[in-house]
């Protein structure tokens, strides 16, 4: 698992993120429709922000700082 929290703090861990956000809501927008489509944005909103303000929520249940500059730092 402390693999997986490296790639998702690495820059291409974000960018994938923030991808997968973007699916997600446009997805939920676009091909869905009604309250599970707008549900899927919500929750395709939370990767987005992840990969942008680079955070990690997984990475505090696994003793992981939150940020990922400091994931990053601590190797």
């Amino acid at each position: 698992m402390d693999g997986l929290i490296r790639f998702l703090a690495s820059t291409n861990g974000r960018i994938v993120r923030a991808v997968v956000g973007i699916v997600l809501i446009i997805l939920g927008w676009q091909v869905v429709g009604d309250t599970a489509g707008w549900i899927l944005v919500i929750i395709g909103l939370i990767p987005l922000a992840a990969g942008v303000f680079d955070f990690c929520l997984l990475a505090p249940l696994f003793g992981k700082p939150f940020r990922g500059e400091d994931i990053r730092r601590a190797g």
